[in-house]
């Protein structure tokens, strides 16, 4: 089996998070779960109470010989709004802050060029606050919340992703 890697990304509601990666060839799997909080393997509830300082995220586990770490980080900034950092889109509060979760000096060498990169891009009029991060332990969330896009389809598309697309298609497209 080929050497696996992983990478953590946060930004806005981990169901939003899923299937840009999850489509991806070279992409294992995509977990949804929690990342960045001082509470032990919260649950979705505790971490929707906004007392554990939690953050949702997605863990994508990838063949770096099929896809980089580079165009996983691509993908994530085609995802968010890297200039808000109170949320993503409807998802407001400090568990939907984007942030990129580094587990290696090279990812963070990766993650800070691109951020750099897309700062000085003139793409966006406001700073890019996306945070980088040290990971920190990741807690999967329950099994309702896994694959959400392909659980509950009509409900990933009206509730999810109306705002999330629109600011893709006027800031990407």
């Amino acid at each position: 089996m080929a050497n696996m890697e992983t990478a953590i990304f946060a930004g806005g509601c981990f169901w939003c998070m899923v299937q840009p990666f999850d489509t991806q060839p070279g992409i294992k799997t995509v977990v949804s779960g929690f990342t960045g909080g001082h509470t032990v393997n919260p649950t979705y509830a505790e971490v929707a109470s906004h007392t554990t300082g939690h953050t949702e995220a997605v863990e994508v586990t990838f063949d770096p010989s099929v896809i980089s770490y580079a165009e996983l980080v691509d993908i994530y900034w085609r995802q968010t709004d890297p200039t808000d950092a109170s949320g993503q889109f409807q998802d407001r509060g400090d568990s939907y802050r984007p942030v990129i979760f580094v587990n290696s000096p090279e990812q963070r060498q990766i993650a800070e060029q691109s951020k750099a990169a897309l700062s000085t891009s003139g793409r966006f009029d406001e700073p890019i606050v996306t945070q980088i991060e040290a990971v920190q332990p990741f807690y999967p969330a329950e099994e309702e919340h896994q694959d959400f896009y392909h659980k509950n389809p009509f409900r990933y598309q009206i509730e999810e992703m109306g705002g999330r697309q629109n600011f893709i298609k006027s800031k990407w497209h």
